[in-house]
């Protein structure tokens, strides 16, 4: 630890104030403060604070306490604390910060114009260096969405994210990934894919999100099993004798920018597909990868919902992904209803490890789901004919070498000693007619699964009993809603009386059509 230094005049006493900001700098000085006083701060100004040679930015929060910050101190958040490195009571002098240097290719934005190469570097580098606020964050992600991103200003911005953080190198031809873009509530496949591609022996680093708008992320439901924030060379050395983990990609600093923004998408429920694009193809060039196969769900409720809209995002991803030298390729799934039958993480968990024991009872869209995936990641082996890919994965998953290379990963990763158990509180959900299952609102069940309490309480969520196709007889449970805590429980339950069931019964001849590319 640096030694504390010498208080000099006009300089603050340095406090650790325990409140998660999560992705801000936030400063606290007392109303009181000589320095407040003299230096004429106001809140919510950005202010850059310096000692021993360590200098951050921050958003300066004012404070009538003294019991929070004395008028000779300075608080910083957590995350603001943790960036400085250095001793509570060390000495720091603040000062007012410079504006961010792009901020007129901010405002370009905002007013609908399109930016070239240069100006989302500019604007990247300062969001890397927190010289953002989160009202300038949702600002340049509200305009992004509402005046777009041509495809153009969809590779300037991937390039300019990849640019500020870590850039993993494998030294390996071929790094596989696979990624979904979401939208459909228990889609774990990717814990299915990674066991089954790293048993097969080539390389598949993932490093996967937190939810962000839904019940559950790959990195959420694999924390029920084993640690996922991993220090870069822990990740690097897990990787390189299980040839796969499936870790948080936050730890790692890879393309720190998209987390950053992500912390601002998720309140505001924001994903446009310029902005998509980039936050994905940033996050795999920065692990390293070589080949990326990508997931396009397809589906009344989906996040796509017309084949032309998939169609062209695909050329999206395409576009980018080839100027940026990356092998990848897009499958269109069908993305009608969630996959599997749990909606959050213990729920998903339980699914994943189902498949991977080959139980009887596991759910087979899951199973046939991640077979097919994987199938094609597979392909990219150059050893492996095309056509054949499935056939292999198929064999791994039911010799057990999947379940194996799992177990392994999980222990590499650091297994959880006690895993956490299903909400306790729960209701059920009954048709209130006879039919066959003909719509299951994805966007519904997973806000249910958010009302419940997921992610953030990783018991809770929906089981469904019922999936598309599947009779069901009045009175008879569609779902079981499950929660920790009483008061989402009864949000949950709300919900369900408020909006409905989220089910449709109709004729069996009046279920949709599935549009699907594998």
């Amino acid at each position: 630890m640096p030694k504390k230094s010498v208080k000099a005049s006009g300089q603050l006493t340095l406090r650790r104030v325990a409140i998660d900001t999560y992705r801000e700098n936030v400063a606290y000085l007392h109303r009181e403060c000589e320095t407040y006083r003299a230096e004429g701060f106001q809140a919510l100004s950005k202010i850059e604070i310096s000692a021993n040679g360590n200098t951050i930015l921050a958003m300066l929060n004012v404070v009538d306490d003294a019991g929070l910050v004395a008028p000779g101190e300075l608080g910083l958040s957590e995350q603001a604390f943790a960036q400085m490195k250095l001793e509570p009571g060390t000495a720091v002098s603040v000062a007012h910060a410079e504006p961010p240097a792009s901020m007129e290719a901010l405002r370009k934005k905002i007013s609908g114009k399109r930016l070239d190469a240069k100006e989302y570097q500019g604007i990247a580098r300062d969001i890397a260096a927190h010289r953002y606020s989160k009202m300038e964050l949702a600002a340049f992600l509200v305009a992004a969405d509402q005046t777009g991103l041509d495809r153009d200003e969809v590779l300037f911005l991937t390039q300019a994210m990849t640019d500020t953080g870590t850039r993993l190198n494998w030294h390996e031809p071929l790094v596989a990934d696979k990624h979904c873009i979401g939208g459909i509530p228990g889609n774990r496949t990717s814990m299915l894919v990674v066991p089954i591609v790293a048993a097969h022996g080539m390389l598949i680093p993932k490093t996967s999100s937190r939810a962000i708008t839904s019940p559950s992320g790959t990195a959420d439901t694999m924390e029920v099993l084993a640690e996922v924030e991993l220090s870069p060379d822990k990740l690097h050395h897990i990787i390189r004798h299980q040839r796969g983990c499936i870790g948080w990609g936050g730890t790692a600093n890879l393309a720190p920018v998209d987390d950053v923004l992500i912390s601002v998408e998720r309140p505001l429920s924001l994903d446009s597909p310029g902005q998509m694009v980039a936050s994905i193809l940033s996050k795999k060039l920065s692990a390293g990868a070589t080949h990326l196969l990508i997931d396009i769900p397809v589906g009344p409720s989906a996040k796509v919902r017309h084949m032309h809209e998939a169609l062209a995002l695909r050329k999206l991803f395409e576009f980018v992904g080839d100027r940026l030298g990356i092998h990848l390729e897009v499958v269109i799934t069908d993305g009608r209803q969630p996959i599997g039958r749990g909606i959050g993480p213990v729920l998903e968990a339980r699914d994943v490890m189902q498949v991977l024991d080959n139980h009887p009872d596991a759910c087979d869209d899951l199973r046939q789901k991640a077979l097919r995936l994987a199938g094609r990641v597979l392909e990219f082996d150059p050893d492996v004919r095309g056509g054949q890919g499935y056939a292999i994965a198929r064999d791994i998953l039911e010799s057990g070498r999947a379940l194996a290379k799992m177990n392994a990963i999980i222990d590499a990763q650091g297994r959880k000693a006690r895993q956490p158990s299903l909400g306790p509180l729960s209701f059920a959900i009954n048709a209130e007619r006879d039919g066959t299952v003909i719509d299951i609102d994805n966007y519904h069940m997973a806000r249910l699964a958010r009302f419940a309490g997921a992610p953030m309480d990783k018991g809770a969520g929906v089981d469904l009993l019922k999936k598309l196709g599947d009779t069901a007889k009045k009175g008879e449970p569609l779902y079981r809603v499950h929660a920790e805590f009483q008061s989402d429980y009864d949000f949950a339950l709300r919900m369900t009386k408020e909006h409905g069931s989220g089910y449709t019964l109709g004729a069996a001849e009046d279920l949709p059509k599935a549009y699907v590319e594998f």
